[in-house]
């Protein structure tokens, strides 16, 4: 008998809402890296996004359906790059 195993679901396409700096939802969440009240750092599919803040808080994480919230004052996101960096020639003949 062959093994089946449970596949994960994709996880949906990533997506930012924010409301007024003080409440962001996402989805396409792959893990939240690390957080503290003034910076959460999370992986997405779409890379590594830093949340920074005042009083940030992960009021919601679901693992399965990609989903966060976050609430507090957020004062920025940034997306870090990820691409793989490549020598002179590979940047050159991208």
């Amino acid at each position: 008998m062959a093994y089946e195993g449970k596949q994960a679901a994709p996880l949906p396409a990533h997506k930012l809402t924010m409301d007024d700096c003080r409440s962001l939802w996402m989805t396409g969440v792959e893990e939240v890296e690390s957080f503290d009240e003034e910076l959460v750092a999370v992986r997405t599919s779409k890379g590594l996004l830093l949340v920074r803040g005042v009083s940030l808080k992960v009021d919601k994480l679901e693992k399965t359906s990609g989903e966060l919230n976050i609430s507090g004052q957020v004062t920025s996101l940034d997306y870090e790059d990820t691409s793989p960096r490549g020598g002179f020639w590979s940047r050159l003949f991208r």
